[in-house]
């Protein structure tokens, strides 16, 4: 069954945090994480786990460049900034494959909020340049994209697709789909990629077993999964679909 968390749900998981030097906020929507650790032991870099947290990084703050030993999406859903050399603000997506180092990430003067997506665990970010050793021997096939949309509008009289990062041969892909009320909507097959997470940025998103996400809820959908069928709600739907792609070369070289 996918994995639904609501956005207001999540709120309760609201904290403040240190990272890097930067006081930010993180809330957690979906898996356990360095802040919000389970006391389960985490899973091997080979399983499908997903991870999906909201950073809230203060006005002026920057981020150093730095790197995960997961796949990753990020989306940002309000404020201003730069991600590297690319300005961004919502809905602006992002892409790095694991152990490819992207940044910094400079918050503007409203700061800057995004969602962290992954499909697998990760124990936390390695800094540049002290974890660069980390990165010796690795075969890592670097991709980073970033794609803005424009800001959330009004549901549309009709459906429209806007494709965000063009699928690629394996599976990597993100479109964002509005919809006015009652509109249905189906996934790509998962089994075409690594898992997927589809983000509701506007209006409201109603599943296929009666549950409902409001703006700012996440679910994520594994790659065995049926393609996702949901319904815009009664103020239509605005949501981001992001599919990861099929290998994980950090795991092959491992």
């Amino acid at each position: 069954m996918p994995v639904l968390a609501p956005g207001d749900a999540a709120q309760a998981t609201r904290r403040p945090i240190v990272s890097n030097g930067v006081a930010a906020h993180l809330t957690t929507f979906i898996g356990s994480n360095r802040y919000m650790a389970s006391e389960a032991p985490p899973p091997g870099p080979e399983a499908v786990y997903p991870m999906a947290f909201l950073v809230e990084q203060p006005a002026g703050s920057v981020v150093d460049s730095h790197f995960h030993e997961a796949n990753q999406f990020q989306l940002v859903v309000a404020g201003h900034g730069t991600l590297g050399a690319h300005a961004v603000q919502p809905i602006a997506v992002h892409y790095s494959n694991a152990y490819s180092a992207y940044g910094p990430i400079t918050a503007g003067e409203d700061g800057l909020q995004y969602l962290t997506l992954r499909n697998g665990y990760d124990r936390g970010a390695r800094y540049l340049p002290a974890a660069r050793e980390e990165l010796r021997g690795v075969r890592r096939r670097f991709r980073a994209a970033v794609a803005d949309a424009g800001p959330p509008g009004e549901a549309p009289e009709q459906a429209t697709t806007e494709v965000l990062l063009a699928q690629a041969p394996d599976g990597l892909g993100a479109r964002r789909h509005r919809l006015p009320p009652g509109a249905a909507l189906q996934g790509p097959d998962p089994a075409d990629g690594d898992g997927q997470f589809w983000v509701v940025t506007a209006g409201a998103l109603r599943a296929a077993d009666g549950a409902t996400l409001p703006a700012l809820s996440c679910a994520f959908v594994g790659p065995e999964e049926a393609p996702f069928a949901v319904t815009a709600g009664k103020a239509g739907l605005e949501v981001v679909v992001m599919q990861y792609p099929r290998w994980r070369d950090h795991v092959a070289a491992g």
